[in-house]
């Protein structure tokens, strides 16, 4: 499973077209993802502060055939994420709930998840 940290507005879309393509997919050509593990370090760096986010669990085995995912490091650092080069089919988000991170910068994990 890899994970996304989405906007409520950016969800509301995906879920009119069918498939999830945030902003980065069309500014980078990819999708930023994280490993659970990566979760709440991602939280803390871009996140901070924010409200109306939603947490996506997807399944990369249900991608469609054409839509890569690569584990990379496009920043320079030693940690690789994963990145999904197209637009994520719904039937590929196995759960997708409210998220918050807490004020102590520990993540709020959604029951399930």
């Amino acid at each position: 499973m890899i994970y996304r940290i989405s906007e409520a507005t950016v969800w509301a879309d995906a879920q009119r077209q069918g498939f999830y393509a945030s902003p980065d997919l069309a500014a980078e050509g990819f999708i930023h993802f994280s490993e659970r593990h990566q979760v709440a370090g991602v939280a803390q760096r871009y996140y901070r502060g924010k409200q109306g986010l939603i947490l996506l669990q997807v399944d990369e085995a249900r991608l469609n055939a054409d839509i890569e995912c690569r584990r990379e490091n496009t920043t320079g650092g030693r940690e690789l994420f994963p990145h999904v080069y197209g637009g994520v089919p719904l039937t590929a988000v196995v759960r997708s709930a409210p998220f918050r991170l807490l004020e102590d910068g520990s993540v709020d994990w959604p029951e399930g998840f």
